[in-house]
């Protein structure tokens, strides 16, 4: 009997936490098929049914950092994918000398995307208002937890 077996016994039935990297809060570009197509936002949640996102299409990437930078409001989509779509979930991470996307939205707006884009899908987006996030006047802080 292995030593550490006593502990085992004790614990709960609740599956083990995972501590992957394609956590909410991640940056990804998801490639989907039928029809194909890719997507570059971050990670509302994950599980076994499907994706949600905070982002765009690939292929509008420059004109969101064009709008962004311009100070134009904007509407990041929040979708759901289901996983027979999923292809592909890759992190947006930089390759060699090549800058990631989000990078590259950093260089060029001097914005963080993980708040742009976590205010754009909801995560501390003004609730009264209702409105985007699409400037750099004032930091987006998250809502305090209600005592």
């Amino acid at each position: 009997m292995p030593k550490d077996s006593h502990r085992d016994a004790g614990r709960s039935a609740s599956p083990p936490r995972d501590c992957g990297p394609f956590l909410p809060g991640a940056i990804v570009v998801v490639t989907l098929g039928n029809p194909r197509d890719k997507f570059w936002g971050m990670i509302l949640a994950l599980a076994p049914e499907g994706l949600s996102v905070s982002g765009r299409e690939l292929a509008s990437f420059e004109d969101l950092v064009v709008m962004v930078k311009d100070g134009e409001s904007f509407s990041a989509a929040v979708v759901f994918f289901p996983m027979h779509r999923i292809e592909r979930i890759e992190l947006d991470l930089p390759d060699g000398t090549l800058p990631s996307l989000s990078q590259r939205f950093t260089e060029k707006t001097g914005l963080d995307p993980t708040v742009v884009l976590a205010h754009a899908g909801g995560h501390g987006a003004d609730q009264r208002s209702g409105a985007s996030y699409f400037g750099r006047t004032a930091p987006v802080r998250p809502p305090e937890e209600p005592a």
